[in-house]
């Protein structure tokens, strides 16, 4: 499964994992994905949702969501419902209705490290000098240094209004037509993983239910907070909240097809099919014994480029192997984790 990063790197301590789920969520997350223009193309929505969802929005939700796309604030949202547990849509608008307009920039405003918090501090109480700051920490970021000049100059109740006016026109239009379906498939997901949360490791768990993201453990992250999500597929998404890792996960086939208990994980198919070949064994064989290159691949198998390419790609989509520039490398995670996988499957 594919990750989009949208935090920061942090420097590595054993953490617990939780998992909520929610339609507000999936609301926002819809929101953030939609006004992704760069990623719309990748989504696992047909060209056929797409259209039902543009039909769907009136005009002035459109223009709604072209704010969101120009601003980020789809990220203002995400950070809100952070905040707390909100029941229903009225529970969120009633709360940003209430903030303050230091409190809604102080939670609009991302983690972005320990040593950072005193420069958000000023940035709230004016200081134009704490936002290059953090522009310059955050430079290397694809739209945080746009997002603080953005959060810093907003005038709030205008902020506020669009937060309830794009959150309300979403959910109305695009998640209360299918909104039963739609829960039911985020529980499902939620379920299934709790299930399987204490047969695994923390970073094996998490590595498993988001298809592939490997986060060990790091210094100043006591947990990893797991979110599942259906039209971001098939993306996974990180956040960082202070003390917290975020990943609002792709929820997984058997959870959207609701076929049974007799349906196998789609990964967990792949995995094993990539195994039945003696080439692809060898593969992860000699890629246990240390990092290699296709060059170097194809003159110990004695096989065409073209041919272990092939066999490579499989392995990839397996999740069994990884690559990091030129070099292939098992993903020890995901063979350790493959007979609680099956037990798993055998088991529920």
């Amino acid at each position: 499964m594919d990750l989009l990063t949208t935090g920061i790197k942090r420097n590595r301590e054993k953490y617990t994992v939780e998992i909520k789920s929610s339609l507000l969520w999936e609301a926002a997350l819809g929101i953030a994905a939609i006004t992704n223009k760069d990623l719309i193309s990748t989504l696992d929505l047909s060209e056929k949702d797409q259209g039902w969802i543009d039909q769907s929005l009136t005009k002035d939700m459109k223009n709604q969501l072209e704010y969101v796309q120009a601003n980020n604030t789809w990220k203002t949202l995400l950070q809100i419902l952070h905040e707390k547990d909100f029941e229903d849509l009225s529970s969120f608008s009633e709360y940003v209705k209430k903030l303050s307009s230091q409190e809604l920039k102080g939670i609009a405003v991302p983690f972005l490290g320990t040593k950072a918090k005193a420069l958000k501090n000023k940035l709230l109480n004016g200081s134009e000098e704490a936002l290059k700051e953090l522009q310059y920490i955050t430079k290397d970021h694809v739209f945080l240094p746009t997002y603080l000049e953005f959060i810093y100059k907003v005038p709030t109740e205008k902020l506020k209004a669009h937060l309830i006016a794009v959150m309300s026109g979403w959910f109305k239009a695009i998640i209360e037509p299918y909104k039963e379906k739609l829960e039911t498939i985020l529980l499902r997901d939620k379920t299934l993983k709790e299930k399987m949360l204490n047969n695994f490791e923390p970073d094996q768990f998490v590595e498993w239910a988001t298809d592939g993201v490997q986060y060990p453990p790091e210094p100043s992250v006591y947990k990893v907070l797991l979110i599942p999500h259906y039209i971001y597929r098939p993306w996974n998404v990180e956040a960082d909240l202070e003390g917290v890792k975020v990943f609002y996960y792709a929820v997984a086939n058997e959870s959207i097809t609701g076929e049974g208990r007799f349906v196998p994980n789609k990964l967990l198919v792949q995995k094993y099919k990539a195994l039945g070949d003696e080439t692809r064994l060898k593969i992860l064989k000699i890629t246990k014994e240390s990092k290699v290159t296709l060059q170097a691949l194809t003159t110990e198998l004695e096989l065409g480029k073209t041919t272990v390419h092939h066999h490579l790609k499989i392995l990839k989509s397996a999740r069994l192997i990884s690559q990091n520039s030129n070099e292939y490398n098992i993903v020890d995670g995901a063979i350790e984790n493959l007979p609680l996988e099956l037990k798993h499957y055998l088991e529920s």
